[in-house]
């Protein structure tokens, strides 16, 4: 009876391992044909290609790998001569080391392409599928995606963060707030600011019910604060001078660090030369910075903590990407700044909110944008390095990240809230559609920008309080659909947001 039973347990692994043995031969080209073919998706090559060619993968190569090495063995090889596997199994071998070599080159010659491609189009064959079973399958494509997070950070190298003065590292945790959704009707809720860490060993958070009473908001007009405009020129001749003067000027601890953040954003200029040369940084230490009014984001992030250290207020740098009007979903390297005060963190990035690139040089537009913006929101387009100064319950992780759709915090702050669709990047075949709630009846103006810098296609909108976008038929390529909004018909427009287009034709 014992014999019986190891022998039928004995066949039964043996048929198991057969099975597993013979699912590698499907798994194994699945897995580089969805590689290849998402690279081919996110930079809107032909998809269709990469998918042909994976019957090289298999069952074209192994098969006639081994019909070759079988010929060649025939010829120098006695008739004696047996082999030692049958014809399935060295298949099987051969497709999984060829299909290893395949991944193996793409993720040590691509990872980060690689990372953001499977986790932003990684979906690509169900897009527009509407069904159970397909979103069960587009969760586990996505997770198994996200999985490989570790693959991006490790080649990812951040520029700036050798030009930190004080390391990021050495900043303390924020105690994480409870989880804001940014694409949830964020205008009907009321800033949300983050609890700090308590000294205790167990924390307890305050309430995001209750925000205090006063203390910073978002957004806030964009005026620049008073000390910083009247600021007399012996008050500005040095880092020291400025913190005192502001510090004896404006007793408030939000209003201080909003002067700090003035100050910074009016007195620098952006450095677009530095930025786009991207070979060598002038010195972005915050002294240095100061005394040539250029800088890049580190530069930025740098004088705002040394201005705070002087006022006596509690300012770290952050490292991470972050990414605005741009055509990267991932983002780029950037450094911002933190500040706790009453007890609570907030985020500010005082480059930002000091002006925009156009054509390649820097024009200067003071914002409050990103002057204590929401976690939930900022998290849009700045994603840290260091998770915990996300300031959420649940941090996103980098491909949830990226595959947001690229709005800024004034798309939010104007009441806007996108319908469809709600990815940073999708594929159409010739015409583009849109989904805009408007509940403040902002006036819009929405354009798609070809990549090949070809004149911009203005977008049919319909509709006033939902509002229907419609932009084609596009020729075949990629463009940027941009998102401008203004309080009056005939005013500025600010860009607030972009979804990237690929136009299959």
């Amino acid at each position: 009876m014992t014999r019986a039973r190891l022998s039928w347990l004995g066949t039964l692994l043996f048929w198991i391992f057969r099975a597993i043995w013979a699912a590698l031969v499907v798994v194994a080209p699945a897995l580089g044909v969805w590689v290849a073919s998402s690279l081919a998706a996110y930079r809107n090559g032909p998809v269709w290609l990469v998918c042909v060619a994976g019957l090289l993968l298999f069952p074209i190569v192994p098969v006639a790998w081994d019909m070759l090495s079988e010929l060649l063995r025939r010829r120098r090889a006695s008739k004696r001569d047996r082999r030692v596997l049958t014809t399935w199994d060295r298949v099987v071998l051969r497709t999984l080391a060829i299909n290893l070599a395949v991944l193996t080159a793409l993720l040590w010659s691509r990872p980060e392409a690689v990372f953001t491609a499977i986790s932003t189009r990684g979906d690509w064959f169900l897009e527009g599928a509407e069904h159970p079973l397909a979103d069960r399958a587009r969760a586990g494509l996505l997770q198994a995606a996200d999985g490989l997070q570790w693959l991006y950070e490790a080649a990812h190298d951040n520029q700036y963060a050798e030009l930190i003065e004080t390391k990021p590292a050495e900043a303390p945790a924020p105690q994480p707030m409870p989880r804001d959704d940014a694409w949830s009707d964020p205008w009907e809720r009321p800033p949300q600011p983050s609890p700090a860490p308590e000294q205790s060993a167990e924390p307890t958070p305050a309430p995001a019910s209750e925000p205090p009473a006063s203390g910073p908001t978002w957004p806030s007009p964009a005026e620049v604060h008073p000390a910083v405009l009247a600021m007399p020129d012996e008050a500005r001749v040095s880092i020291d001078a400025v913190g005192r003067h502001l510090a004896a000027q404006e007793p408030d601890p939000a209003r201080r660090i909003k002067a700090i953040h003035d100050f910074v954003a009016t007195h620098l200029a952006y450095d677009a030369a530095s930025y786009l040369n991207r070979a060598v940084y002038p010195d972005q230490r915050a002294e240095a910075v100061f005394a040539s009014r250029l800088a890049v984001c580190a530069g930025y992030a740098n004088l705002m903590r040394a201005i705070a250290a002087v006022t006596g207020d509690e300012v770290v740098v952050v490292v991470g990407d972050a990414r605005g009007l741009s055509r990267e979903v991932e983002g780029e390297s950037h450094a911002w700044n933190a500040a706790r005060i009453d007890g609570r963190w907030y985020l500010i990035d005082a480059t930002w909110d000091s002006g925009h690139l156009k054509d390649g040089a820097f024009v200067r537009e003071y914002r409050t944008d990103y002057l204590f913006v929401p976690p939930a929101l900022i998290g849009v387009t700045h994603f840290p390095e260091e998770p915990a100064w996300q300031l959420r319950e649940q941090p996103l992780t980098r491909g949830e990240f990226a595959r947001q759709p690229m709005m800024r915090p004034k798309f939010f702050a104007d009441g806007l809230q996108l319908v469809e669709p709600r990815r940073s990047q999708v594929t159409v075949q010739s015409a583009f559609a849109l989904s805009l709630d408007n509940p403040r009846g902002r006036h819009l103006i929405v354009k798609a920008v070809p990549e090949d810098s070809a004149a911009a296609i203005e977008c049919e909108l319909t509709g006033t309080r939902s509002v229907a976008v419609s932009c084609g038929p596009l020729a075949k390529g990629t463009y940027a659909v941009r998102i401008y909004t203004s309080p009056t018909l005939y005013g500025t427009y600010q860009g607030v947001g972009e979804l990237q287009v690929h136009a299959s034709g």
